[in-house]
């Protein structure tokens, strides 16, 4: 019996999808910075992110750059990828953007904030052989209301939050988040 494999037709679908989440998120916000990213992935991960794409056209979720007054960023240690990275995470069934963002910074960073916009806009291309899917990254510009860091990640991914009034050097997306601080705090 021959197995028909459906990671043309998933990857299709993920990318449909993502293309319309993609337009939708910039009839509602104007970005400051839009970006790209190209990942080889292993068979498993791309059924993963395709999966997440199809769903609701973001494999990585929703994410916020949260800033203070005086333009220090809240990051978190994320003990997977050993790096310092911008709160956010997966959906909770039909969360929308903001409010899966908002719950995220409140997990991995014991912050409360305002969203006030769309800081980053990413693209997220993932190969596999000859498939290609790919999603958004909707990251949220977002004020603090609070200001001290408490982490409570359920999935313990999380060790760490801190301020920074500089970006470490071993901050994911880097580039990105520094052109949002060039633009929002000249």
């Amino acid at each position: 019996m021959m197995t028909v494999d459906n990671l043309w037709y998933l990857s299709d679908v993920a990318s449909q999808e993502a293309e319309q989440t993609y337009h939708h998120l910039l009839e509602e916000y104007d970005p400051a910075v839009e970006f790209s990213r190209h990942r080889r992935v292993s068979r498993p991960r791309f059924r993963t992110v395709a999966e997440a794409a199809r769903d609701h056209g973001a494999p990585y979720g929703a994410h916020t750059l949260v800033y203070r007054p005086d333009g220090a960023l809240l990051l978190v240690r994320h003990e997977g990828v050993d790096k310092w990275v911008l709160p956010g995470g997966e959906l909770d069934g039909s969360e929308s953007f903001r409010e899966a963002a908002l719950r995220e910074l409140s997990e991995e960073g014991g912050i409360e904030g305002t969203i006030e916009g769309l800081g980053l806009l990413g693209r997220v291309e993932f190969y596999y052989d000859d498939n290609m899917a790919w999603g958004v990254l909707p990251v949220f510009e977002t004020r603090a209301e609070t200001t001290t860091p408490r982490v409570a990640d359920p999935d313990q991914e999380i060790s760490d939050a801190q301020w920074f009034d500089e970006l470490p050097d071993d901050t994911r997306d880097r580039e990105e988040i520094q052109q949002w601080r060039d633009r929002r705090f000249r």
